[in-house]
């Protein structure tokens, strides 16, 4: 299963890459990285109390890495 990359300091190796972080860019298909916001906004709508009809889903946050093929 793709995991998006996200700007956090255990990404550091590939974020302050130059080249790395280029190419992960172009990986993702809405064309950047995460930051730390995008999967904390995903965290605190499954933890809305208005939220709880909601089972069993796998929520995606990844930039959209998670449908792109590989080639």
């Amino acid at each position: 299963m793709p995991r998006g990359l996200v700007d956090t300091p255990l990404a550091a190796r590939i974020t302050s890459n130059e080249a790395a972080l280029k190419a992960s860019t172009a990986m993702h298909a809405l064309g950047r990285i995460g930051r730390a916001d995008d999967v904390a906004s995903g965290i605190l709508w499954l933890l809305d109390p208005e939220n709880n009809w909601v089972t069993g889903q796998i929520l995606g946050i990844d930039g959209g890495l998670g449908t792109v093929r590989s080639r």
